[in-house]
């Protein structure tokens, strides 16, 4: 048996503002510190071997302070393969040290849904400008794209896949996982491991800073209450 879990990150500083971020790269908001830490406290005592963030800051951020509360004191080490001198000289020279991290993967493909041209404009101003119906349409309908932007399915598209190729195998070596990411990769994720159709994942809401835990079983995923 391992554990997933699936956290999405905190607050963001553009969360605090109303505003669509989609790709671009914010930090979180003084709120979101605070719930990355409430969620570290409830998963402060779940087994964690292994570690997947999305590649912006905000999921990164989420996880880092979720894991300084962890009971195992592992200190989580970002990755760079493919980076050059950052993968070349990050090498740790004592075993005993290594043994008391834990790896950091770093995915584009678990970033949340791009916005398109909705990225850094009000949702309220939206709301006005194109009607609340047409921006709900942009924001919670499973196949329609925002202008230039990704829709919900158009992220499944990538963060399944991703999910199978790359977290599915470590949980099969009975590794536990911890992932941070963001509402729609996160809800596309779900998706798949609860058997949700298209109608019933657009409803699906996501708290920030909120751990979801499964146990994975012989391929099966069964989720913590």
């Amino acid at each position: 048996m391992a554990k997933l879990i699936l956290m999405r990150h905190g607050q963001s500083q553009w969360n605090l503002y109303n505003l669509f971020t989609g790709w671009v790269d914010i930090p979180l908001s003084s709120k979101g510190v605070e719930e990355a830490l409430e969620g570290g406290r409830i998963i402060k005592d779940e087994p964690i071997d292994l570690i997947f963030t999305s590649s912006l800051i905000r999921a990164q951020m989420t996880a880092m302070l979720a894991m300084t509360l962890h009971h195992s004191g592992k200190v989580p080490v970002i990755l760079h393969p493919g980076e050059g001198h950052l993968e070349e000289w990050a090498t740790i020279y004592s075993p005993e040290t290594e043994s008391q991290t834990i790896p950091v993967i770093r995915a584009w493909q678990l970033n949340e849904r791009m916005y398109g041209e909705l990225q850094g404009v009000n949702k309220a101003e939206m709301a006005e400008k194109y009607g609340p119906e047409q921006v709900h349409i942009w924001r919670r309908s499973f196949d329609v794209p925002p202008p230039n932007g990704e829709s919900l399915q158009m992220t499944a598209a990538r963060s399944i896949p991703y999910f199978e190729d790359a977290i599915v195998p470590q949980l099969e070596q009975g590794k536990n996982i911890f992932v941070a990411a963001h509402g729609n990769s996160l809800r596309s994720i779900i998706m798949k491991l609860d058997g949700l159709t298209s109608q019933e994942v657009v409803s699906l809401e996501l708290a920030t800073g909120h751990p979801i835990i499964y146990e994975y079983r012989q391929g099966q995923y069964f989720k913590q209450v």
